[in-house]
């Protein structure tokens, strides 16, 4: 059964905390990762359970933004970018060991290829169609992460139309529910960019450092690592939370997006 994306998941108030959501990428051999993105299986059980020992669930964006405007606290948000294949034999039973769901930010103008954009390498393979099908059936939440992983602020128009209305309607295509979520390539956007998610008829996008865009079509996140463990990710947390409290000035964007 798919997961409930509705376009008009409730989003939080920027006068809220905002809430905690963590960013991952592929799941599988850290070794070769000059990007520093990819986590192990056995990795990525460790840092989920550490959130449970701090009594929080794991949960896609859309379930994570209704929560919190009806204000349940008690959960975390978990993202993967560019929809590898690894996340089905890797990331997904972990997920489901310890009851935890996540959004999936897949480009469906790649299915069934590989992160050609990454010019460090190493190739790794992208879910195809019916990858895309078996994340939504496992109850996970879908979202688009553009068509092929570009720089949207450097499109015209028209190319910025192509990423952000036609993502979400081949995505529609393919599972049968239009995507609640946008995910910004590089974690690069600009008003243009966010209007363009906005006309698409995203409810939410998410970023890293939105910096004075931080707001319900550019959620701020936390990029994970393979080096993240305990006293690191209690870091983090704690980082999210003073940058990101109610009336605190908005952190400034970082130097290039990490993907």
């Amino acid at each position: 059964m798919a997961a409930d994306t509705s376009a008009h998941a409730a989003v939080p108030s920027v006068l809220r905390p905002q809430p905690w959501i963590l960013t991952y990428h592929s799941v599988s051999d850290p070794t070769d990762d000059p990007y520093g993105i990819t986590v192990s299986a056995d990795r990525l059980d460790q840092q989920l359970t550490w959130l449970r020992r701090r009594r929080l669930t794991g949960v896609g964006v859309g379930a994570l933004l209704r929560a919190h405007a009806s204000g349940r606290r008690g959960l975390v948000g978990l993202t993967f970018d560019d929809g590898y294949a690894d996340f089905l034999h890797e990331a997904l039973p972990v997920l489901l060991g310890h009851g935890f769901t996540a959004t999936v930010f897949v480009l469906p103008g790649r299915t069934g290829g590989s992160n050609a954009w990454d010019p460090l390498g190493p190739r790794k393979p992208l879910l195809s169609e019916d990858g895309i099908r078996a994340v939504a059936d496992a109850g996970l939440e879908v979202g688009s992460h553009g068509m092929r992983h570009l720089d949207l602020t450097a499109l015209t128009d028209e190319e910025l139309r192509v990423e952000t209305h036609g993502s979400r309607e081949a995505i529609r295509g393919i599972t049968g529910t239009a995507p609640a979520g946008f995910c910004y390539p590089y974690g690069t956007a600009d008003r243009r960019v966010l209007a363009s998610v906005r006309d698409a008829g995203y409810g939410y996008g998410c970023a890293l450092g939105p910096g004075p865009l931080i707001g319900p079509l550019a959620l701020p996140r936390t990029h994970i690592s393979h080096a993240d463990r305990g006293t690191r990710l209690r870091a983090k947390e704690l980082r999210h939370r003073l940058r990101h409290r109610p009336g605190a000035a908005p952190a400034p964007v970082p130097a290039g997006g990490t993907r």
